[in-house]
């Protein structure tokens, strides 16, 4: 998807979300899932553009806010808040806190406050959840 969809445009059944995105990209928006690390498309990408999300096509981070963490998944120090929710994950006895698409509600990933200047953040992405636009 490399248009933005509206709310109104977006799946209103979990069978409409399965119609529209691959078993592994409905594995990770629609049940958090995790793809394992250092295996993701866009783990060591490097190009000027920008980065949606896979199941509904808002942009959510710039390409020059994106760094090598070593995570094994992309990182990024920034996104526009309104872009993006976060909420508690306390799934597998930790403590993260969980990023999702602020339009569709997927899940993207978690957000750790171990990153660089001059956020200090760094957002930890499944490249699944992903898609990218090239400028």
């Amino acid at each position: 998807m490399s248009e933005e969809t509206g709310q109104d445009d977006l799946p209103a059944t979990d069978e409409e979300w399965r119609s529209r995105l691959s078993d592994e990209e409905y594995r990770i928006l629609r049940e958090a899932g995790t793809e394992s690390p250092f295996s993701g498309e866009y783990v060591d990408h490097k190009a000027d553009g920008s980065y949606a999300c896979a199941g509904c096509g808002a942009e959510l981070f710039d390409a020059e806010t994106k760094f090598d963490s070593g995570c094994g998944w992309p990182s990024f120090y920034d996104t526009d808040d309104d872009r993006i929710e976060t909420q508690l994950d306390t799934s597998h006895g930790m403590r993260r806190t969980e990023v999702l698409c602020g339009n569709c509600g997927g899940h993207l990933g978690h957000v750790f406050d171990d990153g660089p200047e001059p956020t200090g953040k760094r957002y930890c992405i499944n490249s699944v959840a992903l898609e990218f636009d090239e400028e």
